[in-house]
């Protein structure tokens, strides 16, 4: 049903032409979810193929700021579709709001269980998320500010060919704040000095296809630390891959660093 249901969003965006992306393809029982059965008998894995579409991901160069100005336009049309696509009555996707990013069930495991966390940096990164907390009371979950959201917007999920900027992987669309959608796509450059010029230029982006307002603009440091947070317990989670690895201790690092500045007022400000 979750599968199902982001396959429909994505299905809706093109065919609306709100943006650009792969299509699904369906198998040559006509049906788009497949069930793979193991055959070492381990359980049994849905799957769904997509068209082969061309382009790259944008390259973090000196020309990345109007790749983000772009990303911003056409993330404003998809906040646009989907506050007026009317929703299947079957619909069903995550919801990310602070809880589920980083509380005691988080989806993506304990942020505490950060590679190479001290003491020191949890009560670093605690009291940041104590702050971020108390701003997401402030700012409201109203369907002005809270909706589906692509949740993932990172540069892997980009593709650029020549004009063209495609989305793909819809994997973590679910419920949020579509400014978070911002937060998403910064995600593993939070620590790049050009972070500022990639969000002043996502916000024009944004701004020529519909209203960006200085509170959701207030909210873009938190979002960008809060995601930092919980990407820093994704990797804990998956610690056996090479990335994790070879930079998780870096990484977590520069999550406490960016708790840190966020704290002092520095963070994006």
């Amino acid at each position: 049903r979750s599968i199902r249901s982001e396959l429909a969003w994505v299905a809706a965006l093109g065919r609306e032409r709100a943006v650009e992306i792969a299509r699904p393809v369906a198998g040559r029982n006509g049906e788009y979810v497949q069930v793979l059965a193991s055959p070492g008998g381990r359980a049994s894995r849905h799957a769904v193929a997509f068209e082969r579409v061309p382009g790259l991901e944008p390259e973090a160069g000196a020309d990345l700021p109007d790749w983000f100005s772009r990303l911003g336009a056409v993330t404003a049309r998809m906040h646009g579709h989907s506050r007026r696509w009317p929703r299947p009555a079957w619909f069903k996707r995550r919801v990310w709001d602070f809880a589920a990013m980083v509380g005691p069930h988080a989806y993506w495991g304990p942020w505490r269980d950060g590679i190479g966390l001290s003491a020191a940096g949890t009560a670093v990164i605690e009291a940041a998320l104590t702050k971020i907390s108390g701003r997401l009371d402030v700012f409201g979950m109203g369907p002005e500010r809270f909706g589906l959201v692509h949740a993932d917007l990172r540069l892997a999920n980009l593709l650029v060919d020549g004009p063209h900027l495609r989305v793909i992987d819809f994997d973590d669309c679910g419920f949020s704040w579509f400014a978070y959608d911002f937060a998403a796509s910064v995600s593993f450059i939070e620590c790049d000095p050009m972070l500022p010029a990639l969000m002043r230029a996502w916000i024009d982006g944004y701004r020529t296809v519909a209203p960006f307002g200085e509170e959701e603009t207030a909210m873009l440091p938190y979002f960008v630390a809060l995601r930092r947070v919980l990407l820093t317990a994704w990797l804990a989670s998956h610690h056996e891959i090479p990335f994790a690895k070879s930079q998780g201790a870096e990484f977590t690092a520069g999550t406490v660093a960016v708790a840190e500045a966020m704290l002092a007022g520095k963070f994006l400000s």
